[in-house]
């Protein structure tokens, strides 16, 4: 039998945290062996999530919890400003970064594939690990070669805390992959308050929405003459992001260098 891959999930207690302890804890080929959080006491990590002891307790040193359990993998759902450093850590270790998390710059993400090579492990950023989040990405992209007029609009949670999110600068990169520069709406327009616009990005605007009762979506909307097009995804719980990561952390295993992006893990 292959040797069960070994992972330490950092933020734990957190909400995506709790269900990536779930996953590991329930795939046979994983193996739970550190769980770090900043925030929760000491308690079994499989109790925290309403499973049987795991006899993995939470620690609060992450450089500690590495050296100790050895994991092949490190999954992080923290904070945009804990993630830089805790990969950094990982990689130090010969551990593999896993990350959900945004708020690394492109001159980070370049450095960390650097290091990922030269310690020759894999890692991954992802800003989504949703597949309907990753197909609304590829079809916006598509879309905008043949309709360049765009607008994105997304929806979270009033406790979110970066704007715009990770997904939609993503959609927006891959947008402008294939889309030349172009700045719409009117040139003479003015805000009367601003930021009513939205964010500019390569001459479109990103809108961010936060409120109560909100969990995660995101639409792309495209107009040309006569017509718009809307490309939505919704999200309704964490537990859809599940799969995509129980994917990275075995594909991982299997590369070298730091990847941008899920979709570049998708067959």
């Amino acid at each position: 039998m292959t040797d069960k891959i070994k992972v330490a999930v950092i933020g734990a207690s957190g909400r995506m945290g709790r269900e990536v302890v779930k996953m590991v804890l329930e795939d046979e080929a994983l193996t739970l062996v550190a769980a770090v959080s900043q925030s929760a006491g000491d308690i079994d990590a499989g109790l925290l999530v309403g499973k049987p002891a795991s006899g993995v307790k939470l620690s609060f040193n992450l450089s500690d919890a590495l050296h100790s359990s050895k994991p092949d993998v490190m999954v992080d759902f923290t904070t945009p400003q804990a993630v830089y450093s805790n990969t950094l850590t990982a990689i130090e270790h010969g551990v593999r970064p896993v990350v959900g998390t945004t708020g690394f710059t492109p001159e980070q993400i370049e450095e960390l594939d650097k290091l990922c090579q030269s310690r020759s492990i894999g890692g991954l950023i992802a800003p989504n690990f949703s597949i309907g989040a990753l197909l609304m990405m590829k079809f916006a992209a598509e879309a905008s070669k043949y309709m360049p007029h765009v607008e994105i609009i997304e929806y979270h949670g009033d406790q979110k805390l970066d704007a715009p999110s990770g997904t939609s600068i993503k959609t927006a990169e891959l947008i402008s992959e294939v889309r030349e520069e172009l700045r719409q709406g009117n040139p003479k327009e003015e805000e009367t308050i601003e930021g009513s616009r939205g964010g500019y990005y390569n001459g479109f605007r990103i809108h961010s929405v936060r409120l109560p009762g909100v969990f995660a979506q995101q639409e792309v909307i495209f107009g040309g003459y006569g017509q718009t097009l809307k490309i939505r995804h919704d999200s309704y719980e964490r537990a859809g992001y599940m799969p995509g990561v129980n994917t990275a952390v075995k594909k991982v295993m299997t590369y070298t260098g730091m990847i941008y992006g899920f979709e570049h893990l998708m067959d």
